[in-house]
């Protein structure tokens, strides 16, 4: 099976400016990938790529193994923009219908229904979206996003001015889109959510891939802390691997040890020292 998306060698250049260049990136069946970088590191013209709205100068990016752009490019994607925006008089049953004749879905009634409770909103299927949350209509976008059956869904910001319940809730959703086999490429700012979720991270800065990998990858040891009857102990430049032996010489020496914690470095550690200071 064709990757959901691959980008090879994708450059793009507006007059002297180089949004992209060389950019390399690809994303499995069923994965999902965290996107990050600051203001200008090129991420919207990368995902502006990937949903045709913009060619490369070089290089190529691939939907499911199309070209993207074309027919079966758009046809096998889904895509929710950050600063989205929908008709307030329209219920949620009334959206999701328009954009089944906008992205030419037959599924009718029984898609709306299905993807109404896959977002948990099936009783709110003839409420207006201006009588809605800000994460019920984040839901709904999501739901929109996957009019059709796509299996690659572009994401940006998708929990951008939610509260802790609502980032929750749509974490839980990307999950259960995972399960199904949906690929993700998701832009979000908030690292501790894409820590949480994502399979992968891609850390791009100047138009350039400057770190990639999964979390645990990525992350460094930051050394031991052990809890014991005296307090806490730090031992800056240990590992897991030396832990046995610190606590067993704790033992031996009739100390009490309560709890041990092997610290890495965060993903927002990481995209500090990726980025070198750059700032949003």
């Amino acid at each position: 099976m064709s990757a959901a998306l691959a980008v090879s060698g994708l450059a793009k250049r507006y007059g002297a400016v180089e949004a992209l260049r060389g950019v390399d990136l690809q994303v499995e069946a069923g994965e999902l990938v965290g996107l990050l970088g600051p203001n200008g590191a090129g991420k919207s013209t990368l995902v502006k790529i990937a949903c045709g709205l913009v060619r490369p100068t070089t290089g190529r990016a691939e939907v499911c193994g199309a070209r993207a752009g074309s027919r079966e490019a758009r046809a096998a994607l889904g895509y929710l923009a950050e600063f989205f925006r929908f008709p307030g008089w329209t219920s949620a049953d009334e959206l999701l219908e328009l954009h089944q004749q906008l992205a030419g879905s037959g599924g009718g009634e029984q898609e709306r229904r299905e993807l109404l409770d896959l977002v948990g909103l099936s009783d709110a299927r003839s409420r207006r979206v201006e009588e809605m949350s800000k994460g019920m209509q984040q839901r709904l976008g999501i739901a929109q996003a996957l009019v059709g059956a796509p299996r690659l869904l572009l994401l940006d910001e998708p929990t951008s001015a939610l509260d802790p319940v609502g980032r929750r809730t749509v974490r839980t959703l990307l999950e259960e889109l995972r399960r199904r086999g949906v690929s993700v490429l998701l832009n979000s700012h908030l690292l501790s959510e894409i820590e949480l979720v994502c399979d992968r991270v891609v850390i791009l800065l100047a138009g350039q891939v400057v770190t990639a990998g999964t979390p645990a990858e990525l992350a460094s040891p930051r050394g031991v802390e052990i809890d014991t009857d005296r307090g806490t102990e730090v031992h800056a430049d240990a590992g897991r691997d030396d832990v046995p032996q610190f606590v067993e010489q704790l033992v031996r020496d009739g100390r009490k040890v309560y709890g041990v914690r092997v610290r890495t470095s965060t993903l927002e550690e990481v995209y500090v020292e990726a980025v070198g200071g750059e700032t949003e």
